[in-house]
């Protein structure tokens, strides 16, 4: 149900739809933060399609889901292809006639390299992932919200896209793209009622680390020793927050780490060095 205004040149939409059948879409959603969002909001009663390349894991997730009782929706393609994010949404658009909230999770790491020498394929493949694939599914769900007259797209950035860490360099540089698409988005959106808010995690304990040092475990637990991390489950039940406010109260930013993290530079590791 939508109330518009008679305010001229300028339309305000107070947006109000119960979680009955509401519908939500993540990207990246066969592990992580992704996952435990579409878990967190399976339980609270809404329809959920998930999105991943690996359509093995994207079923199981699916099982998963399927236990708290409403419809999930599966949709194995990669974000960095623009052809194959369009083709997937239009099948999508054939099952259901709206999407109240979209969460743009996929994104990743690649190396932990300077600049002088760092390796290009993986630049390509976090600019491709954590911007232009972030752009290439809010193009298609945008349009949706905004004919629907309401929406909430959730951006999950990163405390990298506050503060530059060494040898973070360009996956740092995706997600300040990140904060500042964010901020377009509510400029851009604003007339048609649909909130977009940007969540920026700390370290968080998922297969982040394991993907970046590609598949060294032993570095990549190293990365959250003496840390207590966050978990995916925190992510997810702040996503559940902004998601579940009154209608005309929209959350623009959060910066959330856990205890033991300041920023992205400075940790408990630092304070004991430090210290010494």
């Amino acid at each position: 149900m939508c109330r518009t205004s008679p305010k001229p040149h300028y339309l305000y939409v107070e947006y109000t739809h119960t979680h009955m059948n509401k519908k939500i879409l993540i990207t990246g959603a066969t592990s992580g933060f992704g996952k435990a969002i579409a878990l967190r909001f399976a339980k609270e009663g809404y329809d959920v399609c998930i999105t991943g390349r690996r359509e093995e894991r994207l079923a199981v997730v699916k099982q998963e889901l399927e236990q708290h009782g409403g419809k999930v929706i599966t949709l194995a393609f990669d974000v960095r292809d623009k052809a194959q994010v369009k083709a997937a949404i239009d099948e999508l658009k054939t099952q259901v006639q709206r999407i109240d909230i979209l969460v743009n999770n996929a994104g990743l790491a690649a190396g932990m390299a300077t600049i002088d020498e760092g390796d290009t394929d993986d630049w390509d493949t976090m600019i491709d992932t954590n911007l232009k694939g972030l752009l290439y599914v809010t193009r298609q769900i945008a349009p949706m919200m905004r004919e629907q007259a309401g929406g909430h797209i959730i951006n999950i950035g990163s405390t990298a896209g506050k503060v530059v860490y060494k040898n973070g360099n360009v996956y740092c540089a995706t997600k300040f793209a990140v904060d500042a698409l964010n901020q377009a988005m509510r400029i851009d959106l604003l007339p048609y009622g649909i909130k977009v808010t940007a969540i920026h995690p700390g370290m968080a304990e998922t297969e982040f680390s394991l993907v970046r040092f590609k598949g060294d475990e032993a570095r990549a637990k190293n990365v959250y020793a003496e840390i207590n991390p966050l978990q995916a489950g925190d992510i997810a039940d702040i996503a559940w927050y902004c998601a579940s406010l009154p209608p005309h109260v929209c959350i623009n930013d959060l910066t959330v780490t856990c205890l033991t993290q300041a920023n992205s530079v400075y940790s408990i590791k630092e304070a004991e060095r430090v210290k010494k």
